[in-house]
């Protein structure tokens, strides 16, 4: 098993358990098939299998975070997706003023 693979499902886990949804439910609303939702999500929390990227968006979508959050390689990277995802707008704001002065490929 691949540490990307422990680290992606740990992840999930984390975004799981902070939005208070059972493994099940999660699988169900993401849209896996019922009989088979609750250990399909255990085996990716546990890094036995990476979902497809579909699905992790639809998990993504269904915790309200960024499928980026599963994917990005540094946790402290991973924790500003989280925190910024879930920000108020003002908040948002403030942190893009702080960073206006920081390149940025999309702006060139």
């Amino acid at each position: 098993m691949a540490k990307e693979d422990e680290q992606w499902g740990e992840r999930l886990k984390q975004a799981r358990v902070a939005a208070e949804v059972s493994q099940k439910s999660l699988g169900i609303k993401a849209g896996i098939d019922p009989s088979v939702a609750s250990t399909r999500i255990n085996r990716y929390e546990l890094g036995v299998h990476k979902p497809d990227l579909l699905t992790a968006r639809n998990l993504a979508k269904v915790l309200g975070v960024p499928a980026a959050f599963f994917y990005a390689d540094e946790d402290e990277i991973a924790d500003l997706i989280y925190r910024y995802s879930k920000a108020e707008p003002s908040v948002r704001e403030q942190i893009q003023a702080l960073l206006s002065d920081t390149p940025s490929p999309l702006s060139v």
